[in-house]
Formats: C-alpha cells, structure tokens, sequence
C-alpha cells in the first residue's frame, strides 16, 4: 500500500479543515500518517481516514520510505496559508490536484445517552478572546429558545472555564472524539468562530456562527446545515489585529442579525 506522510500543525478548526485531504486521500487507497495534534487527530482516526497518528516528526517516523509527502509549514513544504482570499480547503485541494470529492457531514457514530440529546447547544467561547462577544449575546439567545420552549446547554471546553462565572448549566469536555459523538445529537448549536462551531457544522447539527474579525471565506466551515452571522463591516477581516472596540461583535446588533436568520428553522 502506498504511504504518505501528512503534517499541518493547527488548532481544532484548523485539524477539521484538513480531514476532507484524508478522506479523498483513503478513496485512493492510501496509507495515511498524520502528524498534528493527536487529540485532534484521532477523530480522523476513528473514521478510518488516518492510519498512524503522531504529535511530532519521531526519528522512526521520519525514517521510512514514503511515496509522497505533503508538510504543510511557513519553514518547508506547502505555505499553510493561500496568498488569495479562498477557502482554505478548496486552496488545499487546488494545491494537491485532488478531486473535490469528499463528505460534508462526518460519519462518526454518536452517544446514545448524550448530555447534549435534543438540546440547543450554546458555546460563546474560542481560542482567541479576539474572537468572543459579549456574554450577553448568548444570555439573549439562552432567554430566547427558552421563552420557545427548548431545553438549552452551554459547552465548556479546554479554553472556557471562564464560561462558569457566568452559568452553572453546562456540559464540560476536554477530549474532541468523545465531544463530537456527544454533539451528534444535539438539536442546534450557536457559537463563535472556533473548533467547536467548525465541529457542530461539520456534524450536519442546525449551526448559528457568529463571525466578526476573521475571515469568513477563507475560515468558513465544512457542512450543509449551517448558517454564518455577520455584520459584514467593510473594516472585517482584520484578524488578528482587532481592536479594542470590536464593532463586529456589537451583542445587540448580532442578536437582531441571529433573530432574522431563524426563518428557515
């Protein structure tokens, strides 16, 4: 079987973003070790679409014969980044001269018994508080599928412990497999820009994604079922010099936005 060596270190969104390469990479049977966060990683793993999995370039790894060898990085290989404004994953398959064929929801096999059942799924967190509105944004959403008659649940993950001063109604997880089988059967989910919105969408749950710094085209998710709030400010996308003041993330303004979107639910 033939081998390749993949790297392309990221946070969890950016890990998500690269799974269609894998998936399109196993169509053509090859033989995938992946290099990256491990913990991201392993999602990949469990769909079969990575082989080996390492959080490092291991003597032993590096080693073997490998008939390609695709290192994404700003030192060797492909610039992780396009030079134009594009999709990410579309500038990796331009790149690599793949077919785009791949799934827009990922077939993982969900928790029967998930704290997330049925539940509006709230996470206002992010790696980057560049990225995070106000909290009360997500209050007004909480009050608003509530007065609907939803049961609501905020998700606390490896960056959010903030998340407690402000709520004691929460599902706390640091582990991404255990978290996506969970998320599976979540009835909507609302959040920022982060791994874990990139995640949901990716799922195929009804997702709400509020966007303000980043760059929408170039960092919007896999999936089918999502739906991307913006304020679409002609100083957007400045990420990550973002100012102090944020207007794109006006609470006010994004609620309103979020409250329009809800015609097609």
């Amino acid at each position: 079987m033939k081998e390749i060596l993949f790297y392309r270190r990221g946070a969890f969104g950016d890990t998500l973003l690269t799974f269609p390469i894998f998936e399109a990479l196993k169509k053509k049977n090859y033989y995938i070790v992946a290099i990256g966060n491990t913990d991201y990683l392993k999602i990949a793993k469990e769909l079969n679409w990575v082989d080996e999995i390492y959080s490092d370039f291991y003597k032993k790894i590096l080693e073997r014969n490998y008939e390609l060898k695709m290192i994404f990085s700003k030192t060797e290989g492909f610039d992780p980044f396009p030079s134009e404004r594009i999709w990410i994953v579309d500038y990796y398959f331009d790149l690599l001269k793949l077919e785009k064929n791949f799934s827009l929801v990922l077939p993982i096999k969900d928790f029967i018994d998930s704290p997330l059942k049925n539940k509006v799924v709230l996470h206002p967190g992010s790696g980057s508080p560049k990225k995070i509105p106000d909290f009360s944004l997500f209050k007004k959403i909480e009050k608003f599928f509530r007065s609907k008659g939803f049961e609501v649940i905020y998700f606390v993950g490896e960056a959010d412990s903030w998340i407690k001063n402000f709520t004691q109604n929460f599902w706390e997880c640091f582990d991404p497999l255990i978290l996506a089988k969970a998320l599976k059967l979540a009835k909507i989910f609302i959040g920022v820009d982060s791994g874990v919105s990139h995640l949901a969408s990716y799922l195929g749950i009804k997702s709400f994604i509020f966007y303000g710094p980043t760059d929408i085209l170039l960092w919007k998710p896999i999936g089918k079922n999502y739906k991307i709030i913006s304020l679409n400010l002609e100083c957007s996308p400045c990420f990550p010099n973002v100012c102090k003041e944020k207007p794109c993330l006006d609470p006010d303004l994004l609620f309103y936005k979020f409250l329009k979107s809800l015609n097609d639910l």
